[in-house]
């Protein structure tokens, strides 16, 4: 009989305690992961990751980095969220995608970790996603942004802030064909080059683009891309779309001007990273057309302008292509965790974050319900120049709106009729970008609107 009393007495304790993953008492600490990789050519993407992810935390929690001597570190340190302190590890996997996993795992099983966020690589992020769905942890991918993470790779425990190359597609089309008829695509050999190329193909197809042969692709730690760009030459085309990521990209587009490519054909590659940017270009780059994630000069908010001024005072460098969607990721993160107040199981978070608008440094984001994708505005610019102190290259020549540069919902198999969640949600997209109306106005007029009832 004493032992059936002690039994039941173990299985009551048991049953008090909370499940992994969800908020503790309220000042038990809220553990981070943040997958970053500073080994490889994207490491340059990381520290946007970092910087940008941990300044939207300062901001989302109301602080001025000033009051901290602009030290984001010791800001942090006062960051709570439904009264639960912040902790972020940092984890660096160095370019290797099955450490990444591991990784993950310890970080959830073993130092407590209740959510990740990560990887600068589309092929990581991918296993991250099953880490994810595996531990029963919510996983906010940035900055990777293969179509796949959010399409046939989907599960509901996945949530992207950032864009995907859908919309990067989506907000050249409107310029492709002045730019030529016939493209060749030149991508990275692994998820992001592969299911980005699909994407241009399909979208600038749809506008009459041309691809008279198939994608070239070659392995992302390329030094030497002398045979992918005579194929290039080779192929007939009168415009280049390459599909690169990382400080790589360096040397291709040194080699696309030593070869004279450029003579030959327009090459429309995305606009990178400031400092790629400036040690990549030439002369003959003056001029060129082509889509950008971000521009510090590009958005007129008083987000974009806190985030302009803080990250100069705190890291003595101008915020960078990626910096600003991993800002808006902390935003939406802090505003989910503190809504489910201070719970993280991805039960308690998805209710929050499906459907969910808010302002961040680009203007309105929305997170589509049915495959977690948010919705943001994209830009098409021309290069101005590449030496300017400030890395003020560009001149703005379209800001596409969320609305507009939306991608298709891309879910498979028993995920797709997930897609169907969508509708009420997007004519709440149509109303408020047809009316520009950011999301503090739309708040106060609602707000109003109820008053008069």
């Amino acid at each position: 009989m004493l032992h059936k009393k002690l039994f039941g007495f173990v299985i009551a304790l048991l049953m008090l305690l909370p499940a992994a993953g969800n908020s503790l008492a309220q000042d038990e600490p809220l553990v981070v992961g943040l997958m970053v990789d500073q080994a490889t050519g994207l490491s340059i993407y990381s520290t946007e990751l970092e910087n940008g992810f941990k300044l939207g935390l300062v901001y989302a929690a109301g602080l001025d980095p000033a009051d901290y001597d602009n030290d984001v570190e010791a800001a942090l340190e006062d960051v709570e969220i439904a009264g639960r302190p912040v902790e972020i590890i940092v984890s660096d996997y160095m370019g290797d995608a099955d450490t990444a996993a591991s990784q993950a795992r310890e970080l959830i099983e073993v130092d407590g970790v209740e959510i990740l966020v990560g990887a600068p690589s589309s092929g990581v992020t991918l296993g991250l996603q099953q880490v994810a769905a595996d531990t029963e942890v919510l996983l906010f991918v940035a900055p990777g942004a293969s179509p796949a993470i959010t399409g046939e790779n989907f599960n509901d425990n996945t949530f992207r802030v950032c864009r995907n190359t859908f919309q990067d597609s989506l907000a050249l089309a409107s310029f492709s064909t002045e730019l030529g008829e016939e493209w060749v695509i030149l991508a990275a050999d692994y998820d992001f080059g592969r299911s980005s190329a699909e994407a241009f193909e399909a979208t600038l197809g749809s506008q009459g683009v041309d691809f008279p042969g198939e994608v070239i692709y070659a392995p992302l730690e390329t030094s030497d891309f002398t045979p992918y760009l005579q194929e290039v030459l080779a192929s007939g085309a009168d415009a280049l779309l390459p599909i690169w990521a990382g400080d790589t990209a360096v040397a291709l587009y040194q080699q696309i001007d030593e070869l004279g490519v450029d003579d030959e054909l327009t090459v429309v590659g995305a606009f990178n990273s400031n400092d790629v940017v400036a040690a990549s270009s030439t002369d003959a780059n003056i001029g060129n057309v082509s889509w950008i994630v971000y521009h510090y000069t590009f958005p007129d908010n008083p987000i974009n302008d806190w985030l302009l001024e803080n990250h100069l005072a705190a890291y003595e460098d101008y915020p960078d292509l990626f910096t600003e969607c991993s800002f808006a990721t902390a935003q939406a993160m802090y505003q989910a965790v503190d809504a489910a107040d201070g719970n993280t199981l991805p039960e308690d978070l998805r209710p929050e974050l499906e459907g969910l608008a808010f302002d961040g440094p680009k203007g309105t984001y929305y997170i589509r319900p049915s495959d977690h994708q948010a919705l943001v505005p994209m830009y098409v610019a021309e290069l101005a120049n590449y030496d300017s102190p400030e890395q003020d290259f560009y001149t703005l020549l379209a800001e596409v709106s969320a609305l507009d540069s939306a991608p298709p919902c891309l879910l498979t198999g028993d995920n797709a009729e997930r897609c169907e969640m969508d509708a009420e949600f997007m004519e709440m997209v149509a109303e408020m970008e047809g009316g520009d109306m950011d999301m503090e106005e739309e708040m106060d007029a609602e707000a109003t609107e109820e008053t008069e009832e």
